[in-house]
């Protein structure tokens, strides 16, 4: 049918309904292109990592600002595991090799899960150097197949100079390494070019 035969309301109205057209069929494609995932699993399962990892692969890694909101996370990561590693040590009934450490141990026991800044996490460091250096943690930490404990620790232990640095910003690897709880529902999305 011929524009030129429609009055000018029916002529209108076959432009909006090819306008629509247009837009369901590029809705549709859009649509059909669409992946969604629901990620079920237990506490501890890697979900949330596993979500890091689509981000940082399909190019939307973390800016600046992102990344440093990992910081306090981390930083509490590593002494959240540091007491976990205390209290094994004592109901693995293994001592300490170093007297000393109980000492500064009793100083990372009073750690209470508060948000760190880089300051505070730097006035345990030294506790935590020395415990970990300790032959009995050594031993503990040998046998974390017997109780639960970040993976990521020793990760982190290695890189503590480089995390007490006042203008330390999280790598890809730290993000992927720190270990938030995630308690809600989340939705991510994320484009993709498939080549």
């Amino acid at each position: 049918m011929a524009m030129c035969c429609l009055a000018a309301d029916q002529a209108d109205a076959v432009r909006i309904s090819k306008r629509i057209d247009r837009q369901l069929r590029s809705e549709r494609d859009h649509y059909r292109k669409l992946v969604k995932i629901l990620l079920l699993g237990a506490g501890e399962s890697g979900k949330s990592t596993f979500l890091r990892q689509i981000r940082i692969i399909h190019g939307e890694d973390f800016d600046e600002a992102a990344r440093l909101d990992f910081v306090p996370i981390i930083y509490g990561n590593v002494l959240k595991w540091m007491k976990v590693l205390l209290e094994a040590r004592r109901r693995l009934s293994i001592p300490w090799s170093n007297p000393n450490s109980e000492k500064r141990a009793s100083s990372l026991q009073r750690y209470n899960n508060e948000q760190l800044d880089t300051q505070t996490f730097v006035d345990y460091v030294g506790a935590v150097k020395q415990i970990w250096n300790d032959g009995g943690i050594q031993q503990t930490f040998a046998r974390r197949s017997e109780y639960q404990i970040g993976d990521s620790l020793e990760y982190f232990i290695a890189r503590l100079d480089k995390m007490t640095q006042p203008d330390y910003v999280p790598n890809r690897q730290d993000i992927l390494r720190s270990r938030k709880a995630t308690r809600e529902v989340s939705t991510h999305k994320m484009v993709s070019v498939l080549r």
